[in-house]
């Protein structure tokens, strides 16, 4: 155990760690030369295609220190955009140590700071990184100078590196050995382990990965799920190398994986305790924090029929993204269907891009939401996730919604967009102050309404990219909230319905009509588009009716025989306009994220 090292990666977006594990893979041998490509641990599609890194991935590194012993690195590789938080604070729970890595040309960013916190609180050993010094725009003395402020280290703590060429790796490694420690855990008791991740094989069934915290697992123990108490054989044991590799045994402080050949996804949770069914450990691991989903939205089938076999996709997705969470819903224009709690936008997008790709599922995804807390005059408390659930306003005595701490960092230039931004979306000024005198730090408290929608891309056009961004929930707070229906010819579409501040509400309606106007198919009837809040009507747009020349066929002769034929037209059209339906096409309910496009 004592040649044990668990540690992971952690920094801010783009700043370099997949780079960073692909040269301590490379050079350590783990991975041949025929084997090695850019971002090897990130295998989605997904992944490679938007340069991020989405799943925390594990693997474990044999390496030669120069006194002769060798030592076994488990290293997970964790994401660095603040949607998948969750991934890291999973990967830190496994870990005794991890590299905090900075990039060189932009010194400290918000994801860095809150990632950080994250480990302080997980008490692991921290070695800062100085990553792309090679390159032009390269500031390491003040950089440096930014990390021994926020971590507290000396100077020589600090390693100089360059992910990209392989500058400084070997010094890495030698750190990873002599700073972290190893991992503590009693080899001789019962087995106590944590499940850090799971995945879904149609082959094998569910395949559980997990850190040993003491005892060890054989090939062949039964083991039992302690938080679903489900005991099962392990038909197969072993370590995570590119590839699983198959082992007899397991030890201490190591991390790996067991196929029991379980099916049901429901059955393995993400943070629960794994021990031995004949020799139960006594104590269950403090496993993860509930995780809370910021943003909801509504998936639904395009196809009603197809509703079981996406119900299943989706379990095997949670399997996978424990952060992902979702409850049964109903909607009268989609049918059956799923409201589902994500972490944040970027979230959403790539939970519907797996499913599409994964599972070939197509879906239709409805307007995202917050959930709010509805305060009746009877004294009772309701939940409220979306429109439909929001209650009468006659017996409603005040409405609170979600409030966030948001962190802003950048250059001082742009202090005037970020606060026109962030004052427009009703957010107030907490603090201000400089990092250094090329970075400022703002804080703002705001709606968590207000970011769902476009709020990130805004500051980044804003700040030309130069922004970093980070938030946390700091609770409810009493605000004027409205549910906005949309109507068409008097009848609501409720999967466009909103819930929305009264402030924003006349400009929103405007806007979502005028939108619905262009992607609504014209009919043979007149349609009338409205937004309202209640009975009253805050907005209007009209479809104008296809109009087929009924007067066509009459050359000459009497006006009111043309005048007849029109009378005529103009009651079936009434008529038609009575029984009448308007198709809702998909591109409108997608419409209403890209409002100010």
């Amino acid at each position: 155990m004592k040649n044990i090292r668990n540690f992971c990666i952690i920094a801010h977006i783009d700043h370099g760690k997949s780079t960073l594990a692909d040269r301590l893979l490379q050079s350590t041998g783990t991975i041949s030369d025929r084997d090695m490509m850019d971002q090897v641990l990130d295998d989605m599609d997904l992944e490679r295609e938007k340069g991020i890194t989405i799943k925390s991935h594990a693997i474990q590194i044999n390496y030669n220190h120069k006194n002769g012993q060798e030592y076994i690195l488990n290293l997970i590789d964790t994401p660095g955009h603040v949607d998948f938080s969750y991934e890291v604070s999973r990967a830190l729970a496994a870990c005794e140590g991890c590299l905090l890595l900075v990039d060189a040309t932009q010194g400290i960013q918000a994801q860095t700071i809150s990632n950080l916190y994250l480990a302080i609180e997980n008490n692991l050993e921290i070695i800062p990184i100085i990553n792309k010094i090679d390159m032009d725009g390269a500031m390491v003395e003040e950089v440096t100078d930014q990390i021994i402020d926020l971590v507290g280290c000396k100077q020589e703590d600090i390693l100089l590196a360059s992910a990209k060429t392989g500058l400084g790796v070997p010094e890495i490694l030698e750190a990873i050995v002599e700073r972290i420690p190893s991992p503590k855990g009693d080899p001789d008791v019962p087995l106590q382990a944590l499940i850090f991740d799971s995945v879904f094989n149609s082959f094998r069934g569910i395949i559980v990965y997990y850190r040993i915290l003491n005892g060890k697992i054989k090939k062949g123990d039964k083991i039992k799920f302690v938080s679903t108490d489900q005991e099962y054989d392990a038909d197969e044991v072993g370590i995570l190398k590119l590839k699983m590799s198959e082992k007899d045994e397991v030890g201490c402080g190591d991390v790996g994986y067991v196929i029991t050949g379980i099916k049901n996804a429901k059955e393995v949770r993400v943070g629960d305790t794994l021990t031995l069914a004949n020799n139960p450990h006594p104590e269950m691991i403090k496993g993860f924090v509930e995780v809370k989903p910021m943003v909801f939205a509504g998936i639904f089938p395009i196809d009603t029929e197809n509703f079981g076999e996406l119900r299943e996709c989706m379990d095997k997705l949670q399997l996978n993204d424990a952060s992902l969470t979702f409850e049964l819903e109903t909607s009268q224009a989609l049918g059956f269907g799923f409201r589902c709690g994500f972490l944040g936008l970027l979230h959403m997008e790539i939970i519907q891009e797996r499913l599409e790709r994964e599972f070939n599922q197509i879906v239709i995804t409805t307007v995202p939401n917050v959930s709010f807390i509805a305060y009746l005059t009877n004294g009772e408390k309701v939940i409220v996730n979306n429109p439909t659930e929001f209650p009468d306003p006659v017996k409603t005595e005040r409405i609170e919604e979600p409030f966030i701490k948001a962190q802003v960092i950048s250059k001082p230039e742009y202090i005037g967009n970020i606060m026109t931004l962030c004052l427009g979306k009703r957010g107030i000024l907490v603090n201000q102050h400089y990092l250094t005198p090329t970075r400022v730090e703002l804080l703002f408290e705001m709606p968590l309404t207000e970011i769902v929608f476009d709020f990130y891309d805004k500051l980044k056009s804003q700040t030309r990219g130069y922004a970093s961004f980070d938030y946390h929930p700091i609770g409810y707070r009493e605000s004027d909230i409205v549910k906005m229906d949309i109507l068409l010819n008097g009848d609501k579409v409720d999967a466009l319905s909103a819930l929305i501040h009264r402030s924003r509400s006349q400009d929103f309606g405007r806007k979502l009509c005028e939108k619905l106007k262009e992607l609504v198919p014209r009919q043979q009837f007149q349609i009338a588009i409205q937004a309202a809040i209640g009975a009253k009507v805050i907005a209007r747009e009209n479809i104008s009716a296809m109009r087929k020349d009924v007067t066509a066929k009459c050359y000459g002769g009497d006006i009111s025989r043309k005048r007849k034929l029109l009378e005529k037209q103009k009651e079936g059209k009434k008529r038609m306009r009575q029984i009448g339906t308007v198709e809702v096409p998909q591109e409108a309910f997608l419409a209403v994220l890209k409002l100010d496009d």
